[in-house]
């Protein structure tokens, strides 16, 4: 069920700072963590915003509260198997993530005259991957995108290996540069995961690679410059590879992979905002 909040509602919640530092605004949401969100807009446009693999809606939540206090109608769903407890992503694949993105994208699109898809991170692939199938999406925001994901082969042959002698689960290996352990993107995400699901996240990967020349939406692709888990070149692939006749990057220093849950360059809500009012 969606957590659904008219827009006279939704001022008490604008009255907080929309930039309000990330980990003292989850001190008073942390019972939001795992719930997917509907924040009516105004102005007749809704944007569709996906989480990342293992993660929930509560990373994109406060970009999701920014965007409605600007109109736009903002439906943050929840992955399949995903803000309960790891086993459960072992029973789902990647292509039960597609269906859910497409279910939040008709849902939007039965409200409003034009629907936006962003994504982090897998989310973001999804979006990719829903944009091939669905030409009348009005533009992509696409953070932390693998077009390839560092060591991806190697990662891939591992995964079989761990299953094939019996190993299921996997721990979360961060490095030193990625931050304390109290940052919003790792408090919101699993910390152990099925190494099944790592395959379904590297299909995703390849399937939206595959067919990226399919996408011919406005794109709007964000990317940092120490991000740890796709390859350096991932932005500039998408943005080449894709037949948009509109494409904007962004490369976001001193910001981890998936940037936005905990991000203080505040100007990347800006950007993702001008890029909607112009598209």
């Amino acid at each position: 069920m969606f957590e659904i909040r008219k827009t006279k509602k939704i001022l008490s919640e604008v009255e907080k700072p929309l930039y309000e530092d990330p980990k003292s605004l989850f001190e008073d949401e942390k019972h939001l963590i795992n719930k997917p969100f509907f924040f009516e807009g105004t102005n007749g446009k809704g944007v569709l915003l996906v989480h990342g693999w293992t993660s929930t809606p509560y990373e994109i939540r406060r970009l999701g509260k920014f965007l409605n206090s600007k109109g736009y109608t903002v439906l943050g769903i929840l992955l399949s198997g995903h803000g309960t407890q790891s086993i459960d992503l072992e029973k789902v694949s990647w292509h039960d993530w597609v269906d859910d993105v497409e279910r939040g994208y008709q849902q939007l699109k039965e409200k409003c005259s034009k629907v936006y898809v962003g994504g982090t991170s897998i989310g973001a692939t999804l979006a990719m991957i829903l944009a091939q199938k669905i030409a009348k999406i009005d533009g992509l925001i696409l953070m932390a995108t693998p077009y390839k994901m560092r060591l991806e082969r190697t990662t891939k042959f591992f995964a079989h290996l761990f299953l094939f002698f019996g190993r299921k689960y996997h721990k979360k290996f961060y490095p030193p540069s990625f931050g304390s352990s109290g940052i919003v993107t790792r408090v919101v995400s699993y910390q152990v995961f099925p190494i099944k699901s790592v395959l379904d996240a590297i299909g995703a990967t390849q399937a939206a690679r595959r067919n990226v020349h399919l996408i011919s939406q406005p794109v709007l692709a964000m990317q940092s410059t120490h991000d740890h888990i796709v390859t350096a070149s991932s932005l500039e692939q998408i943005y080449q590879k894709t037949r948009s006749q509109i494409k904007i990057k962004r490369y976001i220093d001193r910001a981890y992979h998936t940037f936005i849950a905990d991000i203080n360059n505040e100007h990347v809500f800006d950007d993702i905002l001008d890029f909607l009012e112009k598209n």
